[in-house]
């Protein structure tokens, strides 16, 4: 019988998506969930929204679907947020490293207020979630930790020093995960998405406009033409997708991987 994706079943599975309110996290959460897959969201919004987000997915999907928003950046609260996790569903089967924050400005005037943030959430985060997961993850047999990177954990651009050091240390996290579960049935890969329209990219796609006085339009077009050849955004469902993919039978030999989804960006 063929191994794919839409096969695959992730009934009876709890995935853990960080960051998972809106956007690309919200893509992947949403992504497993069709697959049967009980939810644990995280991030930050309006409380109505949260509770209406969350109401959705369960009825939708017929899955279990709770929410912690636990601050990323805040190891302690990650802690909490796992053993919530672990008494309310008996454990995580897939862990989704989403939550990121992004400041863009030139390495003499980076606050290091900001440096310390985005590598707290972008890169600590991962690790402190991963530590607490694995142990378990390693007993059952099986377990799936998806660390969603960047083109900018393999590349770099300038007035992202934090970022991309943060990604790229994503990366290098990924591979000793990979290599410490290799023989465990758990698997540790990392999505490398290009741009994708998401309110951190819409800040970049603003600030373009306001500087050269461009459509919000042109702004968008410009963007992506500076580094994708395929000349259009990478979706969220397209994230959520490979996700699933690296979630299915199909994937159980993939680990330590790094999965560029960049419309050709790195081709060059």
């Amino acid at each position: 019988m063929p191994l794919s994706p839409a096969t695959a079943s992730l009934t009876g599975k709890t995935a853990l998506v960080t960051g998972s309110t809106s956007g690309i996290g919200l893509a992947i959460a949403e992504t497993l969930a069709s697959a049967g897959a009980n939810l644990l969201l995280n991030g930050f919004g309006p409380a109505g929204e949260i509770e209406a987000l969350r109401s959705r997915l369960a009825e939708t999907y017929g899955v279990e679907v709770a929410y912690d928003g636990a601050d990323m950046s805040d190891a302690a609260a990650i802690e909490g947020m796992v053993a919530g996790a672990k008494a309310r569903f008996g454990g995580i089967d897939i862990l989704v490293n989403n939550a990121g924050i992004q400041h863009v400005a030139p390495l003499e005037d980076f606050p290091a207020d900001r440096w310390d943030a985005i590598v707290a959430i972008n890169l600590s985060a991962c690790f402190h979630t991963t530590r607490l997961v694995v142990a378990d993850m390693k007993a059952k047999g099986w377990g799936r930790i998806l660390n969603v990177a960047s083109v900018h954990g393999l590349v770099g651009s300038i007035h992202k020093s934090a970022y991309v050091a943060a990604k790229h240390g994503v990366i290098g996290l990924t591979k000793v995960t990979a290599l410490e579960t290799a023989t465990s049935g758990v698997t540790c890969n990392a999505i490398c998405p290009g741009w994708v329209l998401t309110p951190l990219v819409q800040k970049q796609v603003d600030a373009k406009a306001a500087e050269q006085d461009l459509s919000q339009e042109e702004a968008k077009r410009q963007l992506v033409c500076e580094r994708m050849p395929s000349e259009r955004f990478v979706s969220q469902e397209e994230v959520g997708g490979v996700a699933l993919f690296l979630c299915s039978p199909a994937a159980d030999n993939m680990t330590g991987v790094s999965l560029p989804v960049d419309g050709a960006w790195l081709a060059q």
